[in-house]
């Protein structure tokens, strides 16, 4: 029984996406037409997930352990273990933004819009689709944009999920330009939502969300790229064992 009413309730929650996405379409489509505007885009993208989310009952609770200086770019990395945490780094992060994910999310109706303008489809089995998007992601930083980057690649298979090993990526290029890393712990997010809900479902509930301090790579050499991502693994590991 308890399945069941899981299963309606990500029904409810697509609709809400749904419904939202529609009333917000004309924004969302004036604000995509030119790079200038993307910043707008993304206020736009905080409104959606805001709103869907809240009409399905889930809510996001976050906890900065550090006041974050958001007029300078950062290389955000959090964990991934539902769709839920695209939008608890949306209303999360203050500043401009782009996500880099996976090329399948072109195909998304929703998150379509977003991965043909502002953010970044990478395939990560292609080494020219890898190269392509963080030539782009380092173009944003230098101009000012944060990139957000899910460290694991994708949302793990196995289920309670786990944090899997990090990809060395963002790590590389947060080192090249001397950008500080911001570690995020979502923490939960899973038990609302895994994944896409298709399997288990979802349920209303609050998701807590932890904004590491920022680590500096302004001292940091290319080869300790390793020690940097260990670095950030343990940041994040750390806090998840202690909600367990």
């Amino acid at each position: 029984m308890i399945h069941f009413f899981r299963k309606i309730h990500r029904y409810f929650y697509l609709g809400a996406v749904c419904f939202f996405f529609g009333l917000l379409f004309p924004f969302l489509y004036y604000f995509s037409r030119k790079p200038s505007r993307y910043k707008f885009l993304n206020h736009v993208r905080y409104l959606l997930g805001l709103s869907s989310s809240a009409a399905a009952g889930i809510f996001y609770f976050i906890n900065y352990e550090e006041q974050i200086d958001w007029n300078r770019p950062y290389i955000i990395c959090p964990n991934h273990t539902s769709n839920l945490d695209i939008t608890a780094m949306s209303i999360s992060v203050k500043t401009n933004f782009a996500f880099m994910g996976k090329d399948e999310l072109l195909d998304n109706f929703v998150t379509r819009l977003f991965f043909k303008t502002i953010d970044i489809p990478v395939n990560r089995d292609s080494k020219i689709s890898s190269f392509r998007a963080f030539k782009r992601a380092q173009d944003y930083l230098k101009s000012g944009v944060s990139v957000i980057i899910f460290p694991e690649g994708k949302i793990p298979d196995d289920f309670p999920p786990t944090l899997h090993s990090f990809k060395n990526g963002a790590f590389r290029l947060a080192i090249e330009l001397k950008i500080p890393i911001i570690p995020v712990t979502i923490k939960d997010s899973w038990k609302k939502m895994w994944d896409d809900g298709a399997k288990y479902g979802s349920r209303a509930g609050i998701c807590h969300i932890c904004i590491h301090r920022p680590v500096d790579t302004k001292d940091i050499e290319l080869a300790d790229a390793d020690l940097l991502r260990d670095r950030v693994f343990g940041i994040i590991k750390t806090e998840l064992d202690n909600e367990a």
